[in-house]
Parts: C-alpha cells; sequence; structure tokens
C-alpha cells in the first residue's frame, strides 16, 4: 500500500503521457491542410496568451527549441514571477529540489547531487557566493527582477563555467526585445501564522518597479529595476544533542547500558527580520545590424537579524559538579533508543542566542556582438563581488543561588515536537542572572566572507566550411576567470563586566515567548547585543591557536578553450539538429593559510602556508535532438563534466603536530591539491509537444562519477615543510625517541574513486482542454523523479557526530522527487495550487562553529496555493491585478534525525505564510 501511495503521481503521469499520445494520434489522422491550419492557429493564440499560460508557454518555447536537455521557467510578466522567490521557482522543475533554510527555499539539487555539483550564472556569467563554497544562495535573487530561468541538464562545449550535475542560468530583461514601453509596479503584505513573539510582529511586505524602454528609433534599451523585501522571521524549535550514542554502563545513571541516548536538549522561539534590497539595470544599444552592445548591472543588499531565546538542559551527567544525574521512569523503544524518562538532578539554562547578518553582492557585464560578413563575433568582460558579514552573540543565565537542580519529564514521542516539562519555574526575569553558568557566560564570533570573480570571454561563430555538410556553423572561444575568496572569523569568550552576576534590566526585556508547544511554557525574551553592551565584556580576535586555521584564501585562475560544432542536417527523412565539440580547462588554483606550532619561540608560533597545484581537463559533449512526426522530438547526449571542489576544501589551513614517541607527524586541514568532480554522463530523453501550448516528456540519465571527493585520513602526506621548521627548534628534536619522519598522517578531502548515480524523470504540462472544451482554462504541470547511486560516502569526522561512522549516501540525494501544479485561468481569474515533495535526503547546513555539517533530513511535503484576479482589456482598471497566495499551508516542517528517525535532531517549525498583493502595469 505503501508503495502504491508513493507511486500515484508517477501512475498518474504516466496515464496522462498515454492518453496525451492517443489523442495526438487520433489528430495525426487529420489532413496535412488541418494541421497547417491548427498550428497556425496555435501561433496565434501563444501570442495572444496572458497570465499563468503565458509564463508556462514561454517556457515550453525555451525547452523546445534547445538543442540541449534543458528546463525552464518564465516569468508571466515583467515583474511576476510566480512564487515568493526564485528558488520556489526553480524547485518545481522536473529533476530540482530545494532544501529550506530559515523556512525559504535556500539551495538547489539537480539530479539527486547536492548543491556543490552545479554552477549558477547570471545572464550566462559565472557568480560570486557569500557563503564558504561556490553554490548559491538563491533567495538572495528577488524573483522580481528575474525574467527567467533556464536549467541546462546537458552541457555544451560552449557552455563556460558549467556544472556535473547541471548549470542554472538566470536571465534578466532585454529591453530590446520589448514591444512597447512598460512600467510595472507591485506590492505585497505578508503575515506569518506564529504570530508576534519577542518584540517582533508577524507582519512583512515586499515591494518592486520596473520600468523598459527603447528610444532613438529602437536602437536604445533600457531596464531598469527595484526590489524591497521587509520579512518577520518567526521559528519554533525543539533540538536534541548529537551525538546519539550507545552508553556504557552507569554513564547516565537510570538508562541501561547500550541505549541510544542524546545527552541535551533544547526549546526555542526564534523571531527577527530579514530585509533586502535589490536593484537590476540594463542598457542595450544597436545601432544597426553589425553591431548590438549590452551592459548589465546587478546589485543586492540583505540584512538580517534573529534572536533564539530557549531554554537549554544539559543531560549528559554534567551540572557543574553539583549531584550526579538520575533518570527515572526510562522508556526505551524496539530499536534501543530512549524515547521518555524523567531527568533529575539537571541545572537548565535560559539562553539568548542573537545573528546579525549583511550580505552585498554587485554585478556588472558588458556583452559586444559585432555581425562582420557571415562571422558574429562576441567580445564579454564581467566582475562580481560579495562580501557578508556577521555578528554571533550569546547570552547565559540561570536560575541563583547556585545550585537550583531541576527534575525535566522527557518525551521524544510526545507529538509534534519532542516534549520537556521543567518542574521549576523559568519565566521571572528576576530570578534568572547573567552568569559563569555550566556552559559559561557567552561566546561570541565575527566571520567575514568576501570572494571576487573576473572574467573575459572572446569567442566568434561562423558558417561551416564546404564539405561539412552535417554541420550549419561553428562557435571557437576563450574565456578566462581570475576568482578570489578569503574567510576570516574573528571569536572570543563574552565575560561579565566589571558588576559581575547580574539580572537582565527592564529596558532590555520583551514579553516572555511561550515554549508551551515543547511542554515548556513561557521563559524571557531580552534585546542580546544590548545586554552585551550593557553587562558584558567580548574582544574577539584571530590570534588564538585554534583561530588561526581558520583564516584561509583560496585563488583560482581558469583558462577555457572551446570548439562547438552546430549540427543541422537530416538522416533520412528525419531532421537532426544539436552540436557537438570539446572544451580544455587550465586551471592554476593556490591557497594562503596559517598554521600554530606552539613549539617555536613567541612571536614565530603562527607559520604561513602557500600550497596549490595546476591540472588541465578535456571535456567533450555531444547533444543531438531527432525531430520526429507529429511533434515528437527524441534528445540523445554524451558528456564528460565536471564540478570543482569546494572553495572551502580547497583551504591551505592545518592543525599541525608531531608524536614524539614515533617520529611521525600529523594534521588535519584542507587540501589545496584537490582535482574537481569528474563524471561521464549518457541523458536519453522523449518528448511530445502540442505546439507551445503542451508537452509530456520521459528521460532518463546516467552518470558513472570517475573521481569523487571524500574527507578521510590518510598516510604518507608530505610533511617536510611543517617538520623542518618544527626541527629548527633545538628541544623539539631532544624530544624525539625516533628520527623524525617526513610524512604521516593528514586527515583532509581528497580525491578518490567514485561509482554511479542513474535516474528517470516523467513530465506532463498539460491545458486539460487538449481533451475536451469543458475544461478549458484548467491544467496542471506534474513531474517525477527517480534516483539511485551506487556511492558510498564515508562520512567527514566533523559530521560522524549527527550521521554516524556508517558509510551514507550522497548528500542531497533524495530517491523521489514529485512536483506538482493544478490551475485555472478563465477571464481574469487565476487559481493555482502547487505541491513540491521529496523523499529523505542528507542535508547540509550550518553549526555553531560556522563550519559545514550533515543531518538526515526527514522528506518534506510543501504546498502552496494562489488565487487572484486580473482586470482586463475594456476595464476601468486594466493592466490592475490583485492576488492572494499562501505558502506552506499544510505547516509542513523541517525535521532532521541521527541515523534512523526516532532519534531526532531538530524539529523545526516556520508557520504558515499569508501574503496580499497588488500588481499594475501601465
Amino acid at each position: 500500500m505503501l508503495n502504491s501511495k508513493r507511486n500515484l503521481l508517477s501512475v498518474a503521469l504516466a496515464s496522462a503521457i498515454t492518453l496525451t499520445i492517443a489523442n495526438a494520434q487520433a489528430q495525426d489522422a487529420a489532413s496535412d491542410t488541418a494541421a497547417t491550419d491548427k498550428a497556425a492557429a496555435v501561433d496565434l493564440e501563444t501570442v495572444t496568451v496572458t497570465g499563468i499560460r503565458r509564463g508556462i508557454e514561454s517556457a515550453i518555447s525555451v525547452k523546445r527549441d534547445s538543442s540541449s536537455i534543458v528546463e525552464a521557467v518564465s516569468a508571466e510578466d515583467i515583474g511576476k514571477l510566480p512564487d515568493v522567490s526564485i528558488a520556489e521557482s526553480i524547485a518545481r522543475l522536473p529533476g530540482l529540489a530545494a532544501q529550506r533554510v530559515a523556512g525559504r527555499a535556500q539551495v538547489i539539487s539537480v539530479r539527486g547531487l547536492s548543491p556543490d555539483f552545479a554552477t549558477t550564472l547570471l545572464n550566462g556569467r559565472e557568480m560570486v557566493s557569500t557563503g564558504d563554497n561556490r553554490s548559491v544562495e538563491f533567495d538572495q535573487y528577488p524573483s522580481e527582477l528575474i525574467s527567467g530561468v533556464t536549467v541546462y541538464k546537458t552541457p555544451d562545449a560552449g557552455l563556460v563555467g558549467q556544472g556535473l550535475s547541471g548549470t542554472l542560468d538566470m536571465q534578466t530583461v532585454r529591453p530590446l526585445s520589448y514591444g512597447e514601453r512598460v512600467i510595472a509596479v507591485s506590492g505585497r503584505y505578508q503575515k506569518n501564522s506564529l504570530g508576534e513573539a519577542a518584540g517582533v510582529d508577524p507582519y512583512g511586505n515586499r515591494f518592486n518597479v520596473s520600468f523598459v524602454d527603447k528610444f532613438a528609433d529602437d536602437t536604445i534599451g533600457v531596464a531598469i529595476g527595484y526590489s524591497h523585501s521587509d520579512m518577520a522571521k518567526q521559528e519554533n524549535q525543539v533540538g536534541l544533542y548529537e551525538p546519539w550514542q550507545a552508553i556504557g554502563d552507569g554513564w547516565r545513571p537510570g538508562v541501561d547500558e547500550g541505549t541510544f541516548y542524546s545527552d541535551g536538549i533544547k526549546a526555542l522561539r526564534r523571531t527577527g527580520n530579514a530585509k533586502r534590497d535589490g536593484v537590476m539595470a540594463t542598457l542595450q544599444f544597436r545601432p544597426n545590424n553589425a553591431w548590438t552592445s549590452t551592459l548589465d548591472a546587478f546589485y543586492t543588499k540583505a540584512k538580517e537579524y534573529d534572536t533564539a531565546n530557549q531554554l537549554e538542559i544539559h543531560l549528559g551527567d554534567y551540572n557543574g559538579g553539583y549531584d550526579r544525574l538520575n533518570v527515572t521512569d526510562v522508556v526505551v523503544n524496539d530499536n534501543g533508543s530512549f524515547v521518555s524518562g524523567v531527568a533529575h538532578n539537571v541545572y537548565p539554562l535560559v539562553r539568548g542566542m542573537y545573528n546579525h547578518r549583511e550580505d552585498e553582492i554587485k554585478a556588472f557585464g558588458w556583452n559586444n556582438e559585432f555581425n562582420i560578413g557571415d562571422a558574429r563575433l562576441t567580445a564579454d568582460v564581467s566582475w562580481s563581488k560579495a562580501e557578508r558579514d556577521e555578528i554571533n552573540l550569546e547570552n547565559n543565565l540561570q536560575l541563583l543561588p547556585a545550585p537550583q537542580l531541576d527534575s525535566v519529564a522527557l518525551n521524544f514521542a510526545g507529538g509534534n515536537f519532542p516534549q520537556l516539562t521543567p518542574g521549576l519555574d523559568y519565566s521571572d526575569y528576576s530570578k534568572l542572572y547573567l552568569t559563569n553558568t555550566i556552559y559559561g557566560s557567552g561566546y561570541g564570533k565575527t566571520p567575514h566572507v568576501d570572494d571576487e570573480l573576473k572574467g573575459v570571454k572572446l569567442a566568434v561563430n561562423f558558417p561551416a566550411p564546404d564539405g561539412f555538410d552535417w554541420f550549419s556553423d561553428i562557435d571557437v572561444g576563450f574565456n578566462y576567470a581570475d576568482r578570489s575568496k578569503n574567510k576570516t572569523q574573528a571569536e572570543g569568550n563574552i565575560n561579565l563586566g566589571a558588576q559581575g552576576e547580574t539580572s537582565i534590566g527592564p529596558e532590555f526585556q520583551y514579553k516572555p515567548v511561550n515554549l508551551g508547544f515543547a511542554g515548556v511554557g513561557y521563559i524571557p525574551a531580552w534585546n542580546v547585543p544590548a545586554a552585551v553592551a550593557q553587562y558584558m565584556t567580548f574582544n574577539p580576535t584571530t590570534t588564538e591557536s585554534y583561530l588561526i586555521p581558520k583564516q584561509w584564501t583560496v585563488d583560482e585562475e581558469i583558462a577555457t578553450v572551446f570548439l562547438r560544432a552546430n549540427i543541422n542536417t537530416q538522416i533520412g527523412s528525419v531532421p537532426v539538429r544539436g552540436n557537438v565539440g570539446i572544451q580544455g580547462q587550465r586551471v592554476d588554483q593556490s591557497s594562503q593559510s596559517n598554521y600554530w606550532d606552539d613549539s617555536q619561540p613567541v612571536g614565530s608560533q603562527v607559520i604561513p602556508i602557500d600550497e596549490g597545484s595546476k591540472y588541465f581537463e578535456f571535456l567533450p559533449s555531444l547533444n543531438l535532438a531527432f525531430e520526429l512526426p507529429a511533434d515528437n522530438t527524441v534528445r540523445f547526449a554524451l558528456a564528460r563534466q565536471a564540478a570543482r571542489p569546494r572553495v572551502d576544501e580547497l583551504r591551505a589551513s592545518m592543525e599541525f603536530g608531531m608524536d614524539t614517541s614515533r617520529g611521525k607527524p600529523g594534521a588535519s586541514g584542507g587540501n589545496p591539491h584537490l582535482k574537481p568532480w569528474l563524471a561521464n554522463a549518457v541523458d536519453l530523453s522523449w518528448e511530445k509537444y502540442f505546439g507551445n501550448k503542451a508537452y509530456v516528456a520521459a528521460a532518463v540519465f546516467y552518470k558513472d562519477l570517475k573521481t569523487y571527493i571524500y574527507t578521510e585520513t590518510r598516510d604518507g602526506y608530505d610533511f617536510t615543510d611543517q617538520v623542518a621548521a618544527w626541527l629548527n627548534v633545538p628541544a623539539n628534536e631532544a624530544q624525539l625517541q625516533v628520527p623524525a619522519q617526513m610524512t604521516g598522517n593528514y586527515s583532509a578531502p581528497f580525491n578518490g574513486s567514485g561509482g554511479s548515480l542513474r535516474g528517470a524523470e516523467l513530465t506532463a504540462s498539460l491545458p486539460l482542454d487538449l481533451f475536451t472544451d469543458a475544461l478549458r482554462g484548467f491544467g496542471v504541470v506534474a513531474s517525477a523523479s527517480f534516483n539511485d547511486s551506487s556511492i558510498s560516502i564515508p562520512p567527514d569526522p566533523a559530521t560522524t557526530s549527527s550521521v554516524g561512522s556508517d558509510p551514507i549516501m550522497l548528500p542531497g540525494l533524495s530517491k523521489r522527487v514529485y512536483n506538482f501544479t493544478a490551475y485555472y485561468e478563465n477571464s481574469g481569474f487565476e487559481v493555482r495550487l502547487n505541491q513540491r515533495k521529496r523523499s529523505d535526503f542528507i542535508g547540509e547546513i550550518g553549526n555553531f562553529n560556522g563550519a559545514r555539517t550533515l543531518r538526515y533530513v526527514k522528506g518534506e511535503n510543501v504546498l502552496d496555493a494562489q488565487v487572484g484576479y486580473n482586470f482586463g482589456d475594456g476595464t476601468a482598471l486594466k493592466g490592475l491585478s490583485l492576488f492572494l497566495q499562501a505558502s506552506n499551508l499544510t505547516n509542513s516542517k523541517y525535521e532532521t534525525y541521527a541515523g534512523t528517525k526516532d532519534r531526532p535532531l531538530e524539529t523545526v517549525e516556520w508557520g504558515r505564510s499569508y501574503q496580499v498583493g497588488v500588481n499594475y502595469k501601465f
């Protein structure tokens, strides 16, 4: 029965495809004249269609006309991409899935591979990122400023910056393509269902304005767009400590040996605000058919803050040394996991965890196309830069005078959230003090990341020489990209000020927050940064020994040459188009960082590292599209694909030491000698089109990953430079019991063998009037994707506390991904229902240390809806549209677990979001 439910959408898609084919075959029995007339009618309707259908038909046109296997999203109109964020729209495409962060779809997995394997372009140019890696956070790009997105599932030789799983190209408006002046304004008002808490209301707003026009006899085109958003952040969460471990005898009194148990739990209410301003501008100049010049500019700045007010309890037999833990009424399930009990002699904390983040992205590009005889020359220069600044602060409060030990009832299978019910009252501000608690008085960080990318591209297209009958034209080009990314992270204790222990003053207090969803009740909430400034001292530094490796720079210079022959021929009676070519990449990568050697004289303990490597990769590719009768297209693609290593894994940072008893060096850190992930890929796709109105498709793919990057410990790593520096200290050599070796164990990312990834995708985009006029206005867009992989990964030692030490599946891989959209559009009315669903996967999150960690994530089922009305021609309000939108209607939670679902880690609720809005187009 379970399998039947899981495959319901797949069966429905297969049935739709079958019925559509049957209907198509009946239509094909008509005369050629009738077919011609129908095609003409379809073309006429495509020109005049508006609203939902306009966006769908534009996307179908992109997919149909491409020589590669692609998916596309197109805006219904200027400033009207259908979803709240660009990531929400992309995540609805076949074979793509989103991971939510802070309630928003933020990062995208393509064909079962994590975001590490995809690259993102803006107007064909690779973009920088504000994270530690190169993957883009899509919620930083206002959907109102994006006219469309094309996802290349198969590359061609001319696609620079291509990824291994896919390449996502976001496009902004091209003003010379518009037939008339357009001025569009829209506004939205939003409310979150979780309501007000800690001085933050649940309301938000969005506003955008766009202008497109042409001047000087249509030789100059201008497009300008501005987008502003101000959104509340609201979250309920219960989190358990990692790892869940099988405890030993007497480790946790009252809990039997061998029981899987977590050493802590917290319940929190997170509140905050996220503001973002974005500007897009494009200037085009086409004085004649021989020259087109396009200048693009994009700017976005985001500021967000949030505070997590939480009750946190250490369950690992530590309460400051006052008495031992004792757990009674213990319940353990058949899987050996702790389910419930009462933990006595615990000393809870009330904590305020504050984060403030500012992101800024700037991008410029200048493209020139010259038509010289039969040749077309393209010259493009680009520059983009991203910066991120963060402040992370914490305050820790406890009941005084110490100790005030508590008994807390625990139930990890207690309904929507794991439950923790304390016996004491934690709602009174006057009884809770800033003090040196069992977790100290506080800790803080101020990470900074900047990422800069400069590029230049030259390409020429010319007709194929005589005798090359299969080819219509040839592209030859060169691209140079210079990227530099660096990170610094100052940290330090937040210590009590001269006044000593103190409660939080009323001027810094907010209304208490209700943690009743977790069984806690009310706890205080307060202004954390103001409390730090008033009562505490915080002097972050980068010079402590454990912080030295956290500062690094990575530089990349990539020179790419490509040759692509475009195919336009006929095999028998079958027209064939596509391309064949090869891309060559020369990579020069390096990283600069430092390591700490405590044995060196004071002032010389920080030792620089400057490492890197160079290599060359060839990436051949073939794309063929066979245009069969009755608007059927069969596509076949072969390619060697590559994805650059994560930027943070290329860092030269390390923590170094010597085992004097064996004379053997050892370290852990990054690896600036990494080579890319490589795969040989084959794709096959069948597509049936009905003009630009509809299509059904089925596709299969296979990727043979020749290499993969694993974090592991390897012996034989060359530490010659580090050992030589260590031996320069005479006292060190005297400590050696055996002669020093120059090689040793290094725990770091390394290239290793890969494995296979395979999948199948079913897609249908159907207006239901294809079957009967009684359903005119109704339509569905649906897809089902199935992925599988033979690759099992030994987990990074830093992530074993959450995913265990056994090999894990590919991060980002959901074996099943379903997307479904049903809509109705008629006489100005629009109704749309969107559902996206994915099975369990391993997701990537950032932990408190600022490092990447992995989690098992429960499958998600997110439902959105929208209703609207567009005032049409002949009305006084022509150009005006009104809409009401609801996101996450079922209040789908984000849940992670440690290996098995009865061992929860995070359970997060972001609530439902409601928006009411208006658009006006002049």
